[in-house]
């Protein structure tokens, strides 16, 4: 794992990233205190996206489907075959 400054990692941007990708972890730090850590993107986090992806195209479709209502009811009709107080 590579440490620097913020203001190397400002000076020398490109070259940390190629790094990253290539596999190395750079940890930036400021004023001593370590602040970012830069790293390539891995398969977990593109599976994260395949995921979300997933997500939006099954809610897309549920929304473009008409809903068809069945019978209908109310609240109150959960209740009816339990015996409760009247409540004034």
């Amino acid at each position: 794992m590579k440490t620097v400054s913020a203001a190397e990692a400002n000076r020398q941007f490109s070259k940390l990233i190629r790094e990253a990708a290539a596999g190395e972890q750079i940890v930036v730090t400021s004023h001593g205190r370590r602040i970012v850590k830069i790293i390539a993107i891995s398969d977990e986090d593109d599976a994260h996206a395949a995921r979300r992806e997933a997500k939006s195209r099954l809610l897309a479709r549920l929304t473009s489907q008409p809903f068809e209502a069945g019978e209908s009811w109310v609240r109150e009709d959960l209740y009816a075959d339990q015996s409760y107080p009247e409540t004034s």
